[in-house]
């Protein structure tokens, strides 16, 4: 029972929840864990912004900040006595979610386990949800864990392409 757990992870709050409910888990059934960062067209695109102006290479910015990630969240699940490994998804093609279950599918996961914000509204008309789509896409099971109704505050504001801030 769950002994391929597939954890895509993003950096946020909400992220490291999921993180840690699937080192838990893993725990409990003995399983192990594929982590696994997506850098899709939409990060790479915020990226260019983010860094205008700067004359380097945003794709290796992006990379490098992943695999700290990655590397992190490995050494959260060692500590804890679980085997995982680590995977850099970067060809930039297809969404999040697409790229996400066709991981999950050529790992021949069992389960998905996902830290959601739970945007509602025009956060969430606005960002996305990677999480809906791979929960009504994906072939194995997948857990959501949602975040704290302190981090869905914080996660209430996001920034605009335009640079300002906006509230829900």
């Amino acid at each position: 029972m769950y002994q391929r757990i597939l954890v895509p992870i993003d950096g946020s709050s909400t992220s490291a929840r999921g993180l840690a409910e699937a080192i838990q888990l893993a725990k409990l059934t003995g399983g192990c864990l594929r982590v696994a960062h997506v850098i899709d067209e939409l990060s790479f695109a915020l990226a260019m912004d983010a860094y205008a102006g700067y004359a380097g290479n945003w794709l290796e910015e992006l990379r490098g900040n992943a695999r700290k990630l990655l590397e992190d969240a490995r050494s959260k699940a060692s500590a804890e006595g679980v085997e995982a490994d680590i995977v850099l998804l970067d060809s930039l093609k297809g969404t999040v979610h697409d790229q996400v279950i066709a991981a999950a599918q050529a790992w021949k996961a069992d389960l998905i386990v996902i830290g959601t914000h739970g945007r509602r509204g025009i956060g969430r008309w606005v960002m996305g949800s990677s999480a809906e789509h791979i929960l009504r896409m994906s072939p194995v099971p997948v857990l959501l864990v949602r975040a704290p109704e302190s981090a869905k505050t914080e996660h209430e504001r996001f920034t605009l392409p335009s640079g300002e801030l906006a509230s829900q």
